[in-house]
């Protein structure tokens, strides 16, 4: 079941057939799966304050997210493969400056009952190693 809070910009849902989430190592954007050439990327929100996740595709904003859709692939599938080192680079560049929630809307969050304002680019390749 989903709770989107934006519309999908025309991209369906859920991720095509074949294209499963891979952990990337990043505990901002946990979750990518590349589909069709394009980057399906989770980032995961100060929850409840945000939504859950917001779902971006190729650094595009496609939707919020409270539940993960049904038809997705388990989120951290053992048996999917992480990314790769190369790939976990492309895609933390892929989406620099927009680790806060709201950022993609050119507002970031700096709320402070959230911990959005340390979700700088630094920050989260630090994180992810």
């Amino acid at each position: 079941m989903t709770n989107e809070r934006a519309g999908t910009g025309g991209i369906p849902l859920p991720v095509p057939p074949g294209a499963g989430w891979r952990t990337t190592g990043s505990g901002v954007f946990p979750h990518a799966a590349r589909a069709d050439g394009r980057w399906w990327v989770l980032r995961l929100n100060d929850f409840p304050e945000h939504p859950l996740h917001t779902l971006f595709v190729d650094g595009r904003h496609v939707a919020d997210l409270d539940d993960v859709p049904s038809g997705w692939q388990r989120l951290g599938n053992a048996s999917a493969p992480a990314l790769t080192g190369p790939e976990r680079a492309e895609i933390l560049d892929l989406m620099a400056g927009l680790g806060p929630y709201g950022a993609e809307y050119g507002t970031p969050c700096t709320g402070d009952w959230c911990s959005c304002e340390v979700l700088t680019d630094t920050w989260i390749r630090e994180q992810a190693g």
